[in-house]
């Protein structure tokens, strides 16, 4: 699997939702091997965007057919400055439910003193499959030197901060040692209003 990530900065929100919604409609059907994009404006109008593919080289060709290269000369445009991207074969997926459900999507930016126990971490879910049924699925893309991003998906913007307060404590455990792996500060972007796009 592929994820790429695109996040800058954009001057007219709703434009940039249309652009999204125009490209879920009109060309990601075509792309080969397109598994879904997730994306949304913060509030002080920073944009995220993730998609991922099955694989590198059809991530390749879709970059190359000539109607994404015109959609992206054209939606340029609608971002304060250079939008920075990028691309990682380091990608975790799973979902605890429907992701349509999704109301509020927390991205997170930072670095890891070590990313295999991280990731061994991630995979053991069944603690937060059962304890917290407001997550509906996780993303983790690692982009070396333990640089990472992941993508949390809650049913609300309200019980996404709800669910921390009672968790069991092999769960508060398990987030403790998660959050002690981490070099430096979290960064965070809440998507209130996400927009979302699957293959049908």
């Amino acid at each position: 699997m592929l994820a790429e990530t695109i996040r800058g900065g954009v001057s007219d929100p709703k434009a940039m939702s249309a652009a999204f919604e125009s490209w879920v409609q009109e060309i990601a059907p075509g792309a080969r091997g397109w598994l879904g994009s997730t994306g949304g404006v913060t509030d002080d109008n920073d944009l995220f965007i993730l998609t991922r593919f099955e694989s590198e080289e059809e991530a390749t060709a879709h970059e190359e057919r000539p109607e994404q290269g015109q959609f992206w000369a054209e939606v340029s445009c609608l971002f304060r400055g250079e939008p920075t991207v990028q691309t990682s074969t380091q990608v975790y997926f799973d979902t605890n439910g429907d992701l349509n459900s999704t109301g509020f999507v927390q991205v997170r930016f930072g670095q890891l003193g070590n990313v295999d126990r991280m990731m061994a971490l991630m995979a053991e879910n069944s603690p937060w499959r059962t304890s917290r049924a407001e997550i509906l699925g996780i993303v983790g893309v690692d982009f070396g030197d333990g640089r990472f991003t992941n993508l949390v998906y809650f049913n609300s913007y309200d019980t996404a901060h709800d669910g921390e307060k009672d968790l069991p404590p092999d769960v508060r455990t398990r987030m403790d040692e998660m959050r002690s792996l981490l070099v430096g500060e979290l960064e965070v972007l809440d998507l209130k209003n996400p927009w979302f796009g699957w293959p049908k």
